[in-house]
């Protein structure tokens, strides 16, 4: 049997919310300490928590890769943050044998100002990794990343994409024994994605172990073998890769939403419950079969009034690319389900899968973020150029003549 080299138990975080610190000057601190033995016992005012995690376990052998799916704010993240020690569990524990490497968000243990040289070996020793270690490695991950012409260039100079690939070559390539990624991928472009899955399975090959977060379920597939569902800060479903992803592909599509038993979600202000393609023939709500006019709608379910609320919208392909996006502000709406209805004179783009993200704030607070499943399918007939690298990402039809002498408005 293979050695376990994750194990948890009962892991919970409890987080306090609805609360704001002051600031408090050097006169307010002298000023408590003196009236503090004078003031009654108890809080001033009541606090709301809500457990971003409750009652995890999980067991990882080595050599596995493990999936972890689920909607945003349903406690992937924390409980990344949780096995590599950068946040301490409220509840229960986590038995880790073997060197962590982390990459969970974009430049992290990056600094702006040091050179991307700099920053290899920064990250590295961060990593515990020794100076000679890195160098045996350095033009390696500098290859990888792509980055030749500005390695000596200062970090704040490079694009969040460099940033992103400097950061994914250096975790993956000073060979840590557990890497934990969380959805760094997304940003990076089809080609650079291609190489992170190849690294991460040449990773796994090697005896390693790799928990990886993400939202694209293609990638799921292909890189993982089993697949935990988290869902309001518990496990919703374990098992094969194949069979979860296409169960979770189902619930979300038809709009079912799992609600845990210990009354976490009901807490929440806002949250988006599915999304829909209105008024087309097809019976495929998540099909678009025509380039427009389009009515796109995202139903969202309220537990308080919205008062100063701000909604956004953004359109991904599937590499990661943002293609479009909006806003609308100063919505007031009751406590309730609505649905948040965008009406678009046309959706010129080429067939293949596409990813919604939709946000609601109520003015500085985000209520809920939600990146769409399942994804948008377009199945319109190509117009563009017949090869991929010259088409574009744009289906606009055209008409093509030839008229006699020079171009000209007569």
């Amino acid at each position: 049997m293979s050695e376990t080299v994750i194990y948890a138990e009962g892991l919970g975080k409890r987080y306090r919310i609805g609360t704001h610190e002051r600031y408090l000057a050097l006169r307010d601190i002298l000023a408590n300490a003196f009236t503090k033995p004078f003031r009654r016992n108890g809080r001033s005012r009541s606090s709301e928590y809500l457990w971003a995690l409750k009652d995890v376990g999980l067991e990882i052998r080595r050599g596995e890769v493990l999936g972890l799916i689920g909607r945003n704010g349903g406690g992937k993240t924390t409980l990344l943050k949780i096995l590599s020690r950068i946040t301490r569990p409220t509840c229960g524990h986590a038995v880790i044998r073997g060197m962590v490497g982390t990459l969970l968000e974009v430049g992290t243990g990056f600094h702006p100002e040091l050179t991307g040289r700099e920053n290899i070996y920064l990250s590295g020793a961060i990593l515990g990794m020794q100076k000679s270690e890195i160098q045996l490695k350095f033009d390696e991950i500098v290859f990888f990343a792509g980055v030749q012409r500005f390695i000596e260039t200062p970090l704040k100079h490079f694009s969040t994409g460099m940033q992103m690939r400097l950061a994914f070559a250096v975790a993956a390539h000073l060979e840590p024994e557990i890497l934990l990624v969380d959805e760094v991928l997304a940003v990076g472009d089809l080609e650079f994605q291609k190489k992170c899955l190849g690294k991460m399975q040449e990773v796994s090959r090697s005896g390693r172990t790799i928990v990886f977060v993400s939202h694209q379920m293609n990638q799921i597939r292909r890189l993982c073998e089993r697949v935990i569902w988290i869902d309001a800060g518990q496990i919703h479903k374990a098992g094969p890769a194949n069979e979860i992803v296409g169960s979770y592909e189902s619930e979300m599509s038809s709009g079912a939403i799992h609600v845990s038993q210990n009354g976490d979600r009901r807490a929440l202000k806002a949250r988006f419950i599915r999304w829909a393609i209105h008024d087309q023939s097809l019976n495929q709500p998540n099909i678009l079969a025509s380039v427009g006019p389009v009515k796109i709608g995202f139903s969202v379910t309220l537990n308080t009034q919205l008062r100063m609320g701000h909604h956004g919208i953004v359109l991904y392909n599937s590499e990661g690319n943002l293609l479009w996006g909006t806003a609308v502000n100063n919505l007031e709406l009751p406590a309730g389900t609505h649905t948040l209805v965008h009406e678009l004179p046309y959706l010129p783009l080429r067939p293949g899968p596409y990813v919604w993200r939709v946000t609601l704030h109520d003015e500085n607070e985000l209520l809920d973020d939600w990146q769409c499943v399942p994804e948008m399918l377009v199945t319109t007939e190509p117009v563009t150029h017949p090869y991929d690298e010259w088409a574009g990402f744009l289906n606009i039809p055209e008409e093509f003549s030839v008229l006699p002498g020079p171009s000209g408005v007569k």
